[in-house]
């Protein structure tokens, strides 16, 4: 299947994956792709997470997990991470560090092991949706699995 639904089945966690029909947009650069996720899965947003990569002020990447309605709050995240700025990785430098293409970037099974911090509000979901790996695919797993998979911290870090 894909790199993270691999390192699911490898580590036996309990997940389910769910495939939704993909939209005709033809600007998928403005595409809010967690967001047609959960429409098109009949889901509410605040259950579907979008996975974002971010570069610090020491110039290494990291992994912001939020949900897809939601913005990221940058100071947040930097101060999560021990550093003063945070800025959005570029499109090239989140797919060569993830090995997933824009708008399937999942936090799990990435090529390069980055530090990665997931919002509270997952902490408090039974459940949440996660990129699989590739547009049109989510995992459904619990937070706390996620956050041991990842050795992710949970911060609040919403604006």
């Amino acid at each position: 299947m894909t790199p993270a639904i691999d390192l699911l089945k490898q580590h036996s966690v309990n997940h389910r994956v769910h495939e939704y029909s993909l939209g005709q947009s033809k600007d998928a650069a403005n595409q809010a792709y967690g967001v047609e996720a959960a429409a098109k899965l009949g889901l509410d947003e605040a259950l579907v997470f979008k996975t974002l990569i971010v570069n610090l002020d020491d110039h290494s990447l990291a992994v912001a997990i939020i949900p897809v309605a939601a913005k990221l709050n940058m100071k947040l995240m930097a101060r999560a991470l021990g550093g003063k700025k945070a800025v959005m990785a570029t499109q090239t430098q989140a797919e060569r560090s993830s090995g997933y293409v824009l708008g399937g970037i999942s936090p799990l099974g990435q090529k390069r092991s980055l530090k990665t911090v997931i919002d509270t509000s997952a902490g408090e979901l039974p459940s949440i949706f996660v990129s699989a790996g590739r547009r049109g695919l989510e995992i459904e797993l619990a937070a706390e699995d996620l956050g041991r998979l990842t050795q992710g911290s949970f911060t609040h870090l919403l604006q």
